[in-house]
């Protein structure tokens, strides 16, 4: 399903604002659109959405909803779109918001049942209920469920997010994440929070000045030293692992990927199932030597492949490779300069197991 992908090529001018992005996108999983505010990200999908009518093409696996010769309206276009706020119809029940888009959709076209997006989303208890006796996560999780219910070919979410406080992102990623692992319908979200990209994307898009800077795997995208955008106390790279052994005594689990394994605080998962990691830059330190006396538990080898300042002059930004997989690790350029440090040096990268995030 959805197998060739979402190819998008787009030209659309403001008079101080110009989108130009040529684009191709996994027909499965989430691409995250992620840039700083401005940077054409939301443009981008109103133009996939077509709710903006920018000049090029568009083909969602490999049927054309717009080029130079006819442009398929948004009401034609199979796709479920979640906005920023919820925008539910405050008159009708959860029930009755969540039905009122199946009416354009036959019932022998859907893949995805009401009750699978009523499942997936948690919100069987909520159906009676009208928008104004639920919480901002409530609401957020119906909008997600309508958009699903029409079973769309692909679901854009526009910072679903960026309304709620800590809390309540909290209660809703455990949600997108399962949506993330159980639907093949591709989604394109856009955010500007790092945190949100760690969690569910697996393609990153990074827009800067309406332009697509860079578009690529994951763990690969966020590991280049080349980028525009910085990302500061937030650098990092997000690594795909399986647990491998679990340490019942210290209540640790080591996490297994390409390249390495990590000890982690046991997230409670079976041997053999897929974990995703985050290890922030400012967590890795370098050695040159491996040192048994310490309290870092993880010390891996690998090879300098990259250095790049730091946004600081002090600060440096070393890319290491540790067989298929690449870390990053923020240090001082006393520290380059103090350990000979340069493309092709052998180190051991010392990761703190408090400091992975799942």
């Amino acid at each position: 399903m959805n197998r060739e992908g979402i190819a998008a090529r787009f030209h659309l001018d403001y008079p101080d604002f110009a989108l130009d992005v040529d684009l191709l996108l996994p027909g499965r999983g989430v691409s995250a659109l992620f840039g700083h505010s401005g940077s054409g990200k939301t443009t981008l999908l109103r133009c996939i959405a077509g709710l903006e009518q920018a000049r090029g093409r568009l083909r969602v696996d490999g049927e054309t909803w717009q080029d130079g010769k006819h442009f398929l309206p948004t009401h034609q276009r199979p796709l479920g779109y979640v906005f920023q706020e919820a925008s539910l119809f405050p008159h009708l029940s959860v029930m009755g918001n969540l039905r009122y888009g199946l009416r354009r959709v036959p019932a022998a076209a859907r893949r995805v049942s009401l009750d699978d997006a009523i499942e997936l989303l948690g919100i069987g208890h909520l159906l009676a209920r009208r928008p104004d006796r639920l919480s901002g996560g409530e609401r957020q999780r119906v909008a997600i469920a309508r958009a699903l219910a029409p079973s769309p070919r692909l679901l854009l979410m526009d910072e679903p997010l960026a309304a709620l406080d800590q809390a309540r992102k909290q209660e809703i990623l455990p949600y997108l994440e399962r949506l993330h692992g159980e639907l093949e319908i591709p989604l394109v979200y856009v955010t500007h929070s790092a945190d949100e990209v760690a969690h569910l994307a697996d393609h990153l898009v990074i827009m800067d000045d309406g332009r697509a800077v860079a578009s690529g795997p994951l763990s690969e995208t966020l590991a280049r030293l080349d980028l525009p955008i910085r990302l500061g106390e937030e650098t990092g790279v997000v690594l795909q692992a399986r647990i491998a052994e679990r340490d019942a005594r210290w209540h640790l689990a080591r996490a297994e990927f390409p390249g390495g394994s990590l000890w982690v605080k046991d997230p409670g998962r079976d041997i053999g199932a897929a974990i995703r990691l985050r290890v922030l830059a400012r967590d890795v330190s370098l050695a040159l030597d491996p040192h048994d006396r310490t309290s870092i538990l993880n010390r891996l080898p690998a090879v300098v492949s990259g250095l790049s300042e730091g946004g600081h002059p002090s600060a440096r930004l070393a890319q290491l490779q540790m067989g298929d997989s690449l870390l990053l690790c923020r240090l001082t350029a006393r520290s380059v300069d103090a350990l000979g440090l340069e493309t092709g040096s052998r180190v051991w990268a010392q990761i703190k197991t408090a400091a992975i995030i799942e």
